[in-house]
């Protein structure tokens, strides 16, 4: 929690008021002084419109098929879930939940700050929306907020690097670290005990086999095990994806992992349809538009691609704009191993494109391009997004240790650039293998370059956000896209192509080399949203269009215990 110093000096130090502030996971000073009046939060710097950003969409699936031990179960994962929330807001936000919402009176300021999981809009560069804090600490409340990355790099200790923990100072000022499952383990033990009883109540053992592995490694701090065992899991109609897992909140050095979770119900028919794609990765490997020792490692062929409805989402999956596919595990020896799972979420997909792809296509597309925009190519595009994840190189070729590793806090942000535009690559090619026999090339493009514009909504200081922006700014510069004199954009067919060719090609050699100076240039000339653009997006906010949804979710909207 980075507050003002005139809030500090409202903040008293009694821990009823603020039992945040002496929580282990906390790196913030406690408050000091006599008991004073709590402080309100208000709405500062920020419009009464932007409050309407999100648009709500009921979180439900048809669960008459399952049975009465499957429905107990998923009342027990998300009752796991609702854990993982409330590790992440003290991962994110050092300040206790419920004394922080209850500090903002208004219902609509409050809901938007519920949404945030704190006082920073997250689609807007993480820009302060309450009275009485500063800006957003880039490490979170994963390090302590005086530290620099300097020190961390110059500094003796063994876990800077550590995916589950968190760097504090000792009463000599020096740095260590705690595991999550130190800090964080009354939490973990009651999710873990829940997780043990929904595996009893599994009736596919390789389920219930991973959630009680699943289980253990929330208390033993180690997820390769379960991560393993999550990829050999095929016929489950239920899944739950639990745990630390993305990085994307650490955005000092993209090295720690915050707590989320999803709790999914398979779409059988679509997901039969899907089956076959993942096998052509070690091919599509071969064909990438880079030099041979960029792709000589080859991507895992024991992977799955299925579609769920979603059913609750929780922490960082919850926090700000919604994820609507999944690829995981992120461990690189897994996936070299066994490749990934792709999860394409559909109904939370379909939510986005009718609410919001739609609108913005009305909007900003040429009408004689408008026909091209169709779920299907959404669908597949999005998909093919997480499939591309398995492309490319998880080791640098210069020694430089992991990709992770070597470009740090931009290790994110290029890592989803490459999959946006070799997800692009990977369904041209299919198309003309005839795999995909759905649509035309100019669906799949004129869809893609929609998508741009809703997902560039989502503000540029986001892994997603940075990547976008390159994406649209090589593409402008490529000539990939026009604009008439009113405004509408327009797909140039032939140098789309050339310029999926190049911005491909440049993504897997950064990554292949482990550049971080060539990577923190292109975000710094690249990965901003340009003037022109930011005019364009003023448009879609006129208009009322929505920019992400939010969720109205639980058992009781399932009809659950």
């Amino acid at each position: 929690m980075r507050l003002s110093k005139i809030s500090q000096a409202l903040i008293i130090a009694s821990t009823l008021a603020l039992s945040a502030c002496s929580d282990p996971a906390s790196n913030s000073p406690k408050a000091q002084g006599a008991q004073q009046e709590q402080p309100s939060y208000t709405l500062v710097n920020t419009p009464q419109s932007r409050l309407d950003i999100y648009t709500e969409v009921t979180l439900e699936t048809d669960l008459s098929h399952l049975s009465d031990n499957q429905k107990q179960m998923i009342g027990k994962l998300i009752d796991a879930s609702k854990i993982m929330d409330d590790l992440f807001w003290k991962q994110s936000f050092a300040m206790d939940k419920a004394t922080f919402l209850s500090r903002v009176a208004d219902d609509k300021v409050r809901k938007f700050a519920d949404i945030n999981y704190g006082p920073w809009d997250r689609l807007d560069g993480d820009k302060v929306f309450l009275s009485g804090f500063e800006d957003k600490a880039p490490g979170a409340e994963f390090y302590p907020h005086d530290m620099s990355k300097e020190e961390l790099n110059n500094s003796d200790l063994k876990d800077k690097t550590g995916l589950y923990s968190i760097i504090k100072r000792d009463e000599q000022g020096k740095l260590y670290s705690l595991p999550y499952s130190k800090i964080y383990e009354k939490e973990l033990t009651q999710a873990a005990q829940l997780l043990r009883e929904a595996s009893k109540l599994a009736e596919d053992k390789e389920f219930a086999n991973y959630l009680t592995l699943r289980a253990d490694a929330l208390m033993n701090n180690s997820y390769q095990t379960s991560d393993f065992a999550w990829m050999d899991m095929k016929n489950n109609p239920i899944d739950v994806v639990i745990g630390p897992i993305e990085t994307y909140e650490d955005q000092l050095f993209g090295y720690r992992a915050g707590f989320e979770s999803y709790v999914l119900v398979k779409d059988l028919a679509w997901s039969e349809r899907l089956a076959k794609f993942a096998a052509f990765l070690p091919e599509l490997q071969t064909g990438l538009p880079v030099d041979e020792k960029y792709k000589q490692e080859v991507p895992g062929s024991d992977a799955d691609l299925n579609a769920y409805d979603v059913i609750f989402y929780a922490g960082h999956s919850n926090a700000g704009s919604k994820t609507i596919a999944i690829n995981l595990p992120n461990d690189e020896q897994v996936q070299l191993e066994k490749g990934t799972r792709r999860l394409q979420l559909k109904n939370a997909m379909r939510a986005k494109f009718d609410k919001i792809m739609l609108p913005i296509a009305d909007q900003l597309i040429v009408p004689e391009q408008r026909k091209h925009i169709t779920f299907d190519a959404f669908f597949a595009n999005t998909m093919f997004h997480e499939v591309a994840h398995g492309l490319g190189i998880k080791n640098t070729i210069t020694g430089k240790g992991t990709v992770r590793q070597s470009l740090q806090e931009h290790a994110s942000a290029i890592e989803e650039g490459k999959a946006d535009i070799l997800g692009l690559y990977m369904v041209e090619q299919l198309l003309n293998k005839g795999e995909i026999t759905e649509g035309t090339i100019e669906d799949y493009y004129i869809t893609f370059m929609a998508g741009i514009f809703r997902s560039v909504r989502f503000g540029a200081s986001s892994a997603h956000g940075k990547a976008n922006m390159i994406r649209f700014n090589f593409f402008k510069e490529q000539g990939a896209f026009s604009k008439n004199e009113q405004g509408l954009y327009k797909v140039n067919m032939d140098k789309m192509a050339v310029a999926m060719e190049k911005l491909s090609n440049l993504i897997l050699t950064l990554q292949g080399d482990g550049d971080y100076q060539k990577v923190d240039q292109l975000i710094a000339t690249h990965g901003d949203i340009k003037a022109e653009l930011k005019a364009d997006l003023e448009k879609l906010s006129k208009a009322n269009i929505p920019v992400d949804v939010t969720f109205k979710q639980g058992k009781d909207v399932l009809g659950l215990k």
